[in-house]
């Protein structure tokens, strides 16, 4: 008997799950629902939220505008709807960041090799 595989990628998430994800808390997504319209999960009959993936994305973009980039909410409604492709940002931003561990790595590296040399030095004494 072949019994079907079940996708594991998810149509729909609950409020608590897209917190979950996101870190935020529900009023904020429900404030956020208010002021960006491109922010809008789908209602059940019962009024339950159900967000899509797109929606979670879009509350990762907002998320980046205000909590990252300290936008207000007019800057990060009109940065929204010009917003480039959101993964490319965070590339970015990683390629950043890993080239200021390397130079903190380097200054550690270059202080642990002169430490080094003075207790070699005392142990001589």
């Amino acid at each position: 008997m072949i019994r079907e595989i079940k996708s594991k990628t998810k149509y729909y998430y609950t409020m608590g799950e897209v917190c979950n994800i996101t870190g935020l808390k529900p009023h904020v997504l429900r404030f956020w629902e208010t002021q960006f319209p491109q922010l809008h999960p789908r209602r059940k009959e019962r009024s339950n939220r159900r967000y899509t993936s797109k929606d979670i994305e879009t509350i990762k973009k907002i998320k980046y505008l205000l909590y990252v980039k300290g936008f207000k909410i007019e800057g990060a409604k009109k940065s929204l709807k010009g917003f480039t492709d959101f993964a490319e940002i965070e590339k970015q931003e990683s390629h950043q960041l890993d080239e200021e561990r390397k130079k903190i790595l380097k200054d550690v590296q270059k202080q642990l090799r002169e430490i080094k040399k003075l207790t070699e030095k005392l142990k001589e004494k």
